[in-house]
């Protein structure tokens, strides 16, 4: 992608000056536009976005320490040098606090001028670098343990907190391991409902009947081993928020139900006859295409569109490689602290061998593989060889021919591997369709999601069948 080309506002009352600043500054490849007095500057300066202003002291309509300090409240961002035929150490000062990066006096050294442009620009640029750093961090510190400064992550951090205060549902699209349930997490940290219950349903790992007395309760006797009345989740949730976690394995007979309390905002217990109202907030989260589960008829679209009221979409942690190092620099001192460590900072080698992996299992995936780095540590840092080591990014290794690497490996870290491969053989070979690949192992869909999301298996998407 070709460098923009980055932009200068000439404002001087003299023409002689404007030509000869326009010219040089065009030929070192910056935009030029010219304003003949303070007034037209300002106008200009409203229109446009400018990353650097040369700015004239002497002017007739109006001073330009004025007009400076106009910039300063409406553009504080752009870099601003003073120019003038009377330089003057009060001048200069006064310019300085007012908000210029540099005051130069006629006639200037062109060569000089262009190095201080240079200079002005790059320095503005570092000012907005460490803004959005600290706003990265700001909000860090506001949604816990959720860690990032890449663009996208800043952007999900801004619409988490728009959308905390609505009593919207939100849906949190994204592969296993990308943090969606502290996204969940966050907007209801961040709501009015904080001091409420934060309700947490494992969908994915709880058969039908199960799921559904978990969620709205039942009466005594309602089923067999029912010997006492028991609240449901829904009740527990009450004026808080509840979390669905992968909502794209529950039922259709659940899912109907579902429906009903988003509709009504009310629900019954298993084996009762009385309308049960409840004001909770539903959060849900899913690692496969809903659209694709609606047009096989698995999942509802009546409830898919209620759900996907507002849609936050989990970036995958190799599509974000700049918060690799604030993560692992996270989960370091995470797990320094809960095993009484004090290890090294991570070396550039080990950064560089982090950097390079795709992270399959994404944010999860890091962070086990720094908490056995630091569990085995003796040496007190983190070296190539206890990363390399690790038996998940061994066994992580979304490789479906050849052998299994396992020199090394326990026996439960062999299963494992074994039986990640199989599952990804089958993935393969249905098209990467859990339900069919369910079918075909012959367990429920919720049994395969589990082992999955266990594993560490990244899912691809689904291909159209040609």
């Amino acid at each position: 992608m070709p460098k923009r080309q980055e932009s200068i506002l000439v404002v001087d009352d003299e023409p002689a000056i404007r030509d000869s600043l326009e010219t040089l500054l065009s030929e070192a490849n910056y935009r030029v536009t010219l304003a003949k007095n303070g007034s037209e500057g300002l106008k200009k300066i409203e229109r446009d976005i400018f990353d650097l202003i040369l700015l004239d002291v002497m002017m007739p309509d109006k001073n330009g320490l004025e007009v400076l300090e106009e910039i300063h409240h409406s553009s504080p961002e752009t870099a601003v040098i003073m120019i003038t035929a009377f330089g003057t150490i009060e001048n200069a000062v006064r310019a300085i606090k007012s908000g210029a990066l540099d005051y130069v006096t006629k006639p200037w050294d062109n060569e000089k001028l262009l190095i201080d442009i240079h200079n002005g620009i790059e320095h503005q640029k570092l000012q907005h670098e460490n803004r959005e750093l600290k706003r990265a961090l700001k909000r860090q510190h506001e949604f816990s343990n959720i860690v990032g400064k890449s663009e996208q992550m800043l952007k999900i951090f801004d619409l988490v907190a728009q959308v905390a205060q609505s009593r919207s549902t939100v849906l949190i699209q994204g592969e296993s391991g990308t943090g969606k349930e502290l996204i969940a997490k966050a907007i209801h940290t961040n709501s009015n409902r904080v001091n409420k219950p934060f309700v947490t349903v494992n969908s994915g790992s709880l058969p039908s009947d199960l799921l559904e007395s978990t969620l709205f309760g039942h009466l005594k006797g309602a089923f067999t081993s029912a010997v006492a009345s028991k609240k449901g989740l829904f009740e527990v949730a009450d004026q808080g928020s509840i979390f669905f976690d992968e909502i794209g394995t529950v039922g259709l007979d659940t899912q109907s139900k579902l429906l009903r309390v988003l509709q009504e905002k009310e629900f019954m217990r298993l084996g009762g006859l009385d309308t049960i109202k409840v004001d909770t907030r539903i959060i849900t989260a899913t690692n496969v295409d809903l659209k694709s589960q609606v047009e096989r008829g698995t999942f509802r679209e009546d409830l898919f569109y209620r759900l996907n009221v507002i849609s936050i979409q989990l970036p995958p942690l190799r599509d974000r490689k700049e918060d690799i190092p604030l993560l692992a620099g996270h989960f370091l001192q995470k797990f320094c602290d809960e095993n009484d460590k004090n290890l090294h900072p991570i070396s550039p080698s080990v950064l560089t061998l982090l950097m390079k992996h795709d992270w399959p299992g994404n944010v999860r995936e890091l962070e086990n593989v720094i908490e056995r780095a630091v569990v085995l540590s003796s040496s007190g840092k983190l070296t190539e060889e206890l990363i390399s080591l690790d038996a998940s990014t061994i066994s992580l290794k979304q490789n479906t021919d050849g052998p299994l690497e396992l020199d090394g490996l326990s026996l439960s870290e062999r299963v494992d591997s074994f039986e990640k491969k199989l599952i990804l053989k089958m993935l393969e070979e249905v098209n990467w369709s859990q339900t069919e690949a369910a079918e075909k192992f012959n367990v429920k869909l919720s049994t395969l999601n589990s082992k999955i999301k266990r594993l560490g298996i990244y899912v691809k998407r689904k291909n159209a069948r040609s």
